[in-house]
């Protein structure tokens, strides 16, 4: 935690800062491994400062190490606090992450004689490259996941409703070690299933119908995400064709996975193949995003992304097909982008049929 702590510091020179003001959570955790402070204070030299709220207090002394740990307590103000803080370091210009409206006005108004500018670049640039540590956590976090998706592959069966299946597969990742899940389950079944963020309710799963199961599981605070589609009993000629389409979409994706290539190619390659077997208009999201301690990160696969990847990104392929009133085929892995490719982290069967 110390070196990204350090890795941080090296960009201070770049935007002229003396300080920067940690206040997302997960932010906080990716610098002192601790959920449940409220703002971190990084000076250029120094030792930092994490206020945590007494509730947590004792706990962040526990876990966290070579940090400052000052309570926060019922009635305190933690913008006061860190404004007293600024004052104390002498510290003129401070970058800060992702503050609420409220809480940056109260900052410009206690803070004396610094300025705060925005920066939260500086931390995303450096959640988007996963160290070692990092990826042994996805890998650990995939593993588990891919556990799940073999129990929902064991469980699906007609007549089972959607949040059945959703909490066996739930229940054999948590069983199997998991901190819980990286995001909540997704098993939508028939028309439900051209829904790509649709949940999981109390619909009942019948024969002939596409389930798009989409799951992860969490380890050690880090995220995975995987999906299937499958029909339970019988497959028609269109749940095969655009099975077919949608596989072919992410082989051709995963072809272009290297250190260099740029993020909208690859998005570009899986959504030309899909739109010239004339379901363009069907793909409606991006082709992936970036996985760690949030299963949404940089870098984004998509049109609009100015990015490249590296090695030690972590991201999702995951084209698909929705038709409404019809169903939808979603096929997705998360990949890690390695010196001379990629590895394919999640596991599952490339199946239709169950």
């Amino acid at each position: 935690m110390e070196d990204r702590v350090e890795e941080l510091r090296r960009s201070f020179g770049q935007e002229e800062m003396d300080g920067y003001l940690v206040a997302d959570q997960i932010n906080i955790q990716y610098f002192t491994g601790f959920l449940g402070g409220t703002r971190l204070l990084i000076p250029k030299d120094g030792d930092c400062v994490l206020y945590a709220p007494t509730v947590n207090y004792e706990a962040a002394k526990e876990y966290v190490k070579d940090i400052e740990i000052e309570p926060i307590r019922i009635g305190d103000d933690v913008n006061s606090k860190v404004a007293s803080q600024v004052k104390r370091w002498g510290l003129r210009l401070i970058g800060f992450d992702l503050i609420e409206a409220s809480a940056y006005l109260k900052l410009r108004e206690v803070i004396e004689n610094a300025d705060i500018e925005p920066a939260n670049k500086l931390v995303s640039s450096l959640r988007r490259v996963k160290d070692k540590e990092e990826q042994r956590r996805i890998r650990e976090a995939s593993k588990l996941t891919s556990l799940g998706m073999k129990r929902a592959f064991e469980s699906i069966k007609a007549g089972m409703k959607e949040r059945e299946l959703a909490s066996e597969i739930e229940y054999a990742m948590r069983r199997n070690g998991s901190d819980g899940t990286a995001f909540d389950t997704i098993v939508v079944s028939g028309v439900r299933s051209a829904f790509p963020h649709g949940g999981c309710g109390d619909q009942v799963i019948a024969n002939g119908d596409l389930v798009v199961i989409d799951i992860g599981a969490k380890y050690q605070s880090y995220c995975s995400d995987l999906t299937r589609t499958v029909v339970v009993g019988k497959t028609s000629p269109k749940h095969e064709d655009l099975y077919s389409i949608v596989l072919s979409a992410q082989d051709e994706a995963m072809r272009q996975i290297k250190p260099g290539v740029e993020a909208r190619i690859v998005d570009a390659k899986a959504r030309d193949l899909i739109k010239k077997h004339g379901y363009g208009e069907y793909f409606v999201h991006s082709l992936g995003h970036g996985v760690g301690l949030e299963v949404h990160e940089l870098p984004t696969l998509s049109l609009k992304s100015e990015e490249r990847l590296e090695v030690g990104n972590v991201v999702t392929v995951e084209p698909g097909i929705y038709i409404p009133g019809f169903g939808g085929i979603r096929i997705e892995d998360t990949v890690l982008v390695k010196e001379d490719g990629y590895e394919r982290l999640t596991e599952a069967p490339y199946t239709l049929r169950v």
